[in-house]
């Protein structure tokens, strides 16, 4: 049986509210942050990106854990949003935690479920034996054009997985991926913001897919939504996963305590994997949890996981909401000044 072994996780502290984008706008703040269901958005500082925050959640997966770095075989780190056009951040990774030079690594990309592609390419390699860890990380920094819609959900943060056979604190008993070409959010070569494709990013993007992906593991293991004490989806804002979740007949309790994206805005490649963190943190052995993730363009990746004995003695000593709760807020200028959206000739 293949499992997490450790799991980390990083947030940036800078915080800038959904009010303060909508005052410099003209907007009508409340307004927009009831319909996204987003109060505020992590900001990452000036000195930091998707590397750097992939670095830490990996040293918070190492240590909850007590994994040999030199015992991880493969590092895959899912981003949309890496420093380098042409240079791979899991090299930069897997240097920076002590797991080179004996071991092979690969940067991934579906948008917000390259994070979970990672997790799915560790579980082959290490159930085939040619690993005994990977480490798979989700890692974004916010992109969003100013006054765009978005710039009031686009955040950032990183979870780091780290999956093996041996000490696992929750088995993956099952995986299914539901695939398709429906291009709702892009961004071209050389263009420094996404497009997206509005309300069609819902239908039939976001729900087709999450729903779908579920609905597809659910068939694949015989199981049902009342078999789960947690399920977490993608969050691109505060609203579409707690809709999946009723639409699949879930409680929307179970929902709750993987929900991040009020606090700390849309994570991309980080969003459902944080999530499931969230519910690692409080989870008891025995419990099953349900996780989806998204990726426009589009594709989903559903997870079932049963969280095993042990798994209080290896949790990172910061629960993530925790974390989350570990903040400053900026104005306007300083966001955009962190950013780096002031340009000059």
């Amino acid at each position: 049986m293949v499992g997490i072994v450790g799991y980390g996780t990083y947030v940036p502290r800078m915080r800038v509210k959904v009010d303060e984008i909508a005052r410099v706008w003209g907007k009508e703040g409340a307004r927009i942050s009831k319909g996204l269901g987003i109060n505020e958005k992590a900001v990452a500082s000036f000195d930091e990106d998707s590397c750097s925050f992939a670095v830490e959640a990996s040293r918070v997966a190492l240590k909850s854990c007590g994994a040999d770095p030199k015992g991880i075989g493969a590092v895959f780190v899912g981003s949309e949003s890496k420093p380098y056009a042409v240079k791979p951040t899991a090299t930069m990774v897997a240097e920076a935690i002590g797991a080179t030079p004996e071991m092979t690594a690969a940067d991934f990309e579906f948008a917000c479920k390259a994070g979970t592609a990672g997790v799915q390419a560790c579980m082959g390699m290490v159930s085939s034996g040619m690993v005994k860890y990977g480490l798979a990380v989700g890692s974004d920094t916010a992109q969003g054009r100013p006054n765009d819609a978005l710039e009031y959900s686009a955040g950032g943060g990183a979870a780091a997985l780290i999956i093996g056979k041996e000490g696992t604190v929750a088995d993956i008993d099952a995986t299914y991926s539901f695939t398709t070409d429906t291009p709702d959010f892009w961004r071209r070569q050389h263009a420094e913001f996404p497009r997206h494709a509005g309300r069609f990013t819902a239908e039939p993007a976001y729900f087709k897919h999450v729903l779908s992906g579920a609905k597809g593991l659910l068939a694949k293991t015989g199981t049902k939504p009342e078999d789960y004490d947690f399920a977490v989806f993608h969050q691109p804002n505060g609203k579409f996963p707690l809709r999946a979740a009723t639409m699949l007949g879930f409680e929307e309790t179970k929902a709750m305590q993987g929900l991040i994206t009020p606090f700390i805005g849309n994570t991309y490649s980080a969003a459902a994997m944080i999530g499931l963190c969230s519910v690692l943190d409080v989870a008891k052995p025995g419990q099953r949890i349900l996780v989806v993730s998204y990726g426009s363009g589009a594709g989903s990746d559903a997870f079932k996981i049963t969280v095993k004995e042990g798994i209080e003695a290896k949790r990172p000593k910061v629960a993530v909401l925790n974390a989350i709760e570990d903040k400053e807020y900026v104005d306007y200028a300083g966001y955009v000044k962190h950013r780096r959206k002031i340009k000059s000739l």
